[in-house]
């Protein structure tokens, strides 16, 4: 019986190289992997090549090259890096090309990496957060959640990711000393629980939305690894890192202050979390995350394979 094809977009990034390791780990021959990445020659595009995936150049500014990267392959998983560019049109450019070039190529099963819009519960007149961009409340989520329109229900899985524990090596999220040097976790989420997941579990579990097939068709799957307040979160980094580190809960307008790039999007995001507790951690089931990724990591698995990793100044 011929594999299934399955492209993945980003595969040399932190989802989609989760979900072309996890294809081609698998022993049941089910599937083939075609990467797409913008750099052949770089290590992890060598290293997918060496474990047996096809290599392909791409942009998802250009969907003629999505369309034949995407040529007769049973399954797509897409994403886009808001974070790479921080242009909600540009997001919002790419992601209707990834779905048209899905739709073109005649792609049965797509996997698409979303968010909420949070502008459903937050419209732009609600001044409890500032309207940014002239038309978002979080830019990030609601680029993604505007596109899912995009995408044909008939033909995709609406993956609902979370928030990426490796924010704390990559992201400037993690603990920080204070004038005495005291270490603290920062986030403005009061005593809510904030879903959170290892990046490369987002992957996995994209690989067993593929395992289950046309069954996830036209459903929102939320994922998550642990929802945990950022005290439980102090708690545990203490506890890997040997170190007493203090939560430290700042308002979602003080974070907002921070003045680095994307510091508004993201307040507004964390913001947006907190308010909404019940309905944004419900989304994201944390045993339907397991069912379809048994390896999933919890925080503290997690720390224990990437303490070392995170800076501490």
């Amino acid at each position: 019986m011929a594999k299934k094809l399955i492209t993945v977009i980003g595969a040399t990034g932190a989802q989609g190289g989760g979900l072309a390791k996890a294809l081609l780990a698998d022993t049941s021959g089910e599937f083939a992997v075609r990467a797409v990445t913008r750099k052949l020659d770089g290590e992890a595009a060598r290293a997918l090549a060496t474990a047996g995936a096809e290599l392909v150049r791409a942009d998802l500014d250009d969907v003629g090259s999505l369309q034949r990267a995407f040529e007769g392959a049973h399954g797509a998983f897409c994403v886009t890096n808001y974070w790479e560019h921080m242009s909600p049109d540009k997001e919002i450019a790419q992601a209707k090309n990834l779905a048209d070039a899905s739709k073109a190529s005649g792609v049965q099963h797509v996997v698409w990496s979303t968010l909420e819009d949070t502008r459903l519960r937050v419209p732009l007149e609600d001044t409890r957060m500032p309207t940014l961009h002239g038309r978002f409340k979080v830019p990030h989520f609601d680029t993604k959640g505007e596109s899912d329109a995009f995408f044909d229900a008939a033909r995709t899985t609406f993956l609902l990711t979370s928030f990426y524990w490796d924010n704390l090596i990559y992201f400037g999220m993690g603990p920080k000393p204070d004038e005495s040097g005291a270490l603290g976790f920062v986030l403005p989420m009061g005593d809510k629980k904030l879903p959170g997941i290892a990046a490369e579990d987002i992957g996995k579990c994209a690989f067993g939305v593929f395992k289950r097939g046309a069954t996830t068709i036209g459903k929102r799957i939320g994922i998550a690894g642990e929802h945990l307040t950022g005290a439980e979160m102090a708690a545990a980094l203490s506890h890997a890192l040997e170190r007493p580190i203090a939560y430290r809960p700042v308002p979602p307008a003080v974070y907002r202050s921070f003045g680095f790039p994307g510091a508004d999007d993201l307040g507004n995001m964390f913001q947006y979390k907190a308010e909404f507790e019940t309905e944004y951690c419900g989304s994201r089931n944390l045993a339907e995350s397991r069912a379809l990724n048994p390896e999933l990591l919890t925080f503290a698995a997690w720390l224990a394979k990437h303490k070392s990793r995170i800076p501490l100044s």
